[in-house]
């Protein structure tokens, strides 16, 4: 079946950095269109970055452009997101994403805590 394990996240100084790696299986992840959303406490989820299932043409949310970067090794089935200058604001739980004939599926998330 498919699974999204997310990983990497963690406590961090704002102006700091995470990587956030997804390793995905039961699907061929390769021909997949992928996304990273995340949920603010006391927010609705909300997409952060999307990007093709050759890795090209990444999307990004206003309000990670130009921090974010949204990766992907199709060889090792693995999705990325390296989080540069991060905010408070940023604080969040992570999660993986694809569509997959018609159904979201979801990773189980991992918190990322941006604070002094």
């Amino acid at each position: 079946q498919v699974q999204l394990v997310e990983s990497g996240g963690g406590l961090v100084q704002p102006g700091g950095s995470l990587r956030l790696s997804c390793r995905a299986s039961g699907f061929t992840f390769s021909n997949r269109y992928m996304n990273w959303y995340r949920q603010g406490p006391g927010k609705e989820r909300e997409l952060v970055a999307g990007i093709t299932s050759t890795g090209l043409s990444p999307n990004y949310a206003d309000s990670v452009k130009g921090r974010f970067t949204i990766s992907r090794d199709n060889a090792m089935n693995t999705l990325y997101l390296q989080m540069n200058s991060l905010k408070p604001e940023d604080t969040a739980v992570y999660y993986c994403n694809t569509l997959y004939f018609g159904r979201h599926y979801w990773g189980q998330g991992t918190q990322v805590t941006v604070s002094s």
